[in-house]
């Protein structure tokens, strides 16, 4: 793969002065995210036992934020790309941090679910232009593979910040307060990117065209609605009209984008076939495992009964694995291949997803441990080799756009993993059979059983957390199953499609 850029532009991209620094408050808002996605999962059976949502509304509060992340990333990374990468990033990182505050204080279900929903559109505004922003900081190829790294490992960092802090909140304050630890972060970002991050933007950039902004919200949301109700719900008149409607305007948004002269996403882009097996890696493997992890917490907790400091810290070997990996995974993928890396990477992590299949009620921690380290090893491996291949296959100028097309396929893949993982486990633990008198609203979710139970005899209540518990152990493992054969078919597309795919070794 050739650079986009002239030997005179990288030059001067490699020496430009506090690149490094800048680099360090783009990471800051990869943590802004990745920790607000972790500690939901934590505070989950406490948002249970306060707000007494169905087990619907549960699932709509842990996917609602993907769902409309990924509606709108396209577009914001374009709308980065015409406005400012940096200039989107500082306004979109303020409303983050104030719609923490409104998730924090929510008081109903509905109230939670939208709170959500809004700081999914903050949150589209970040991580393309991150990357972005990545891409035209670092020219040079080796500088922007391990910048790339840093990126890649901040977020899995995230995941064991996120947790570990989440979990000595909820220990001393209300649940509330998970959300609020995004406020200092934010601050930090905004006070020191103002001074260190350099603007850019496409030079050409063309109108930002508001019909293909609808297009791609309604068609994206449509069509994981529909697939979220189908896995729930089986295959309805709703479910299928509204899976019609969101192919049929994702027909339309990629017409549109086919005969505008300067289109919102280059759909050219995708005829590479390095860009397209990275996308399609990305989007197999969060689905795999983005559903898993969502109720990773609740067995912790709910079945192991650990505190929540405890359930963070039991989660930390995956976000170690997948520091560890991110920064050496460029290396790694020049001396052995880009397929080999993001293909074995992927089969790692379906091996120990697989292994996931063997926990119990009782199962030791080492179990759980090893393949949470494996798991990180492999997905940090795969997701920093899989953005290289993606930022190196564009001009800067499309970067944003770029960026985003890979947000997307991480996004749409967690909240198809949460709906279908996430259905398949809340389909089985809805099928037990409690004790006699058991209240009907025990089976919308475990957080609910172990609620009622602490009201009920002592012989009762073993009864009722003993079927519960199982049943909740039981649809775990088949998600575990559903989960590594998902990982184990993107390894091998992988294969197939980064063959002869190389990352660049000079700017």
């Amino acid at each position: 793969m050739t650079s986009t850029l002239q030997p005179a532009q990288a030059t001067e991209a490699v020496k430009r002065p506090g690149r490094w620094l800048a680099l360090s408050v783009l990471v800051l808002a990869v943590l802004l995210v990745a920790v607000d996605a972790t500690v939901l999962g934590l505070a989950t059976p406490y948002i249970s036992e306060d707000l007494h949502p169905s087990g619907t509304q549960l699932l709509w509060i842990g996917d609602v934020y993907s769902f409309v992340i990924a509606g709108l990333l396209v577009s914001m990374g374009s709308l980065g790309d015409r406005i400012g990468r940096k200039r989107i990033l500082l306004g979109g990182a303020t409303a983050f941090g104030a719609l923490s505050v409104l998730n924090a204080y929510a008081t109903t279900p509905e109230l939670m679910i939208m709170a959500r929903a809004l700081l999914g559109v903050a949150g589209a505004t970040l991580m393309p232009a991150t990357l972005a922003l990545i891409r035209n900081i670092f020219h040079d190829a080796r500088e922007r593979s391990l910048a790339v790294g840093v990126w890649g490992a901040t977020a899995s960092a995230g995941t064991a910040v996120g947790p570990i802090a989440g979990g000595f909140l909820l220990e001393h304050f209300w649940w509330g307060s998970v959300f609020l630890i995004n406020l200092p972060v934010m601050a930090v970002l905004v006070l020191v990117g103002i001074r260190t991050l350099p603007e850019s933007r496409n030079p050409r950039p063309g109108p930002w065209d508001l019909s293909s902004v609808l297009l791609s919200l309604v068609g994206m949301i449509a069509l994981v609605y529909a697939v979220k109700e189908a896995a729930t719900h089986g295959v309805t008149g709703t479910s299928l009209g509204t899976g019609l409607l969101g192919a049929a305007a994702l027909y339309g948004f990629v017409r549109r984008q086919l005969t505008m002269p300067v289109p919102l996403l280059d759909m050219r882009l995708f005829r590479r076939r390095g860009f397209s097996g990275a996308v399609l890696a990305d989007l197999l493997t969060v689905l795999g495992m983005s559903g898993l992890v969502f109720f990773l917490s609740q067995y912790l907790q709910l079945v192991q009964g650990r505190r929540p400091f405890e359930a963070g810290l039991a989660e930390l070997p995956a976000a170690v694995g997948a520091v560890a990996a991110g920064l050496v995974a460029g290396r790694a993928a020049r001396r052995f291949s880009v397929r080999t890396v993001v293909s074995g990477g992927l089969a790692a992590v379906g091996i120990a997803l697989a292994a996931l299949t063997t926990l119990g009620q009782s199962t030791g921690y080492p179990v759980l441990g090893a393949a949470l380290l494996v798991v990180g090893v492999g997905a940090g491996f795969s997701f920093t080799v899989t953005a290289d291949v993606i930022l190196s296959s564009v001009p800067k100028d499309e970067a944003g756009a770029a960026s985003a097309v890979s947000e997307t396929a991480y996004e749409l893949g967690a909240a198809l993993g949460i709906a279908l993982l996430g259905s398949i486990v809340t389909g089985v633990y809805r099928g037990f059979t409690g004790p006699a008198g058991t209240p009907a609203g025990t089976h919308e979710s475990l957080g609910a059983a172990v609620e009622t139970a602490a009201d009920l005899p002592p012989h009762q209540a073993e009864a009722l957390l003993t079927a519960a518990r199982d049943s909740f152990v039981h649809g775990l493992h088949l998600a575990s199953a559903a989960g590594s054969a998902v990982l184990l078919a993107a390894a091998a597309v992988s294969w197939l499609l980064l063959k002869n795919q190389k990352l660049d070794s000079a700017g």
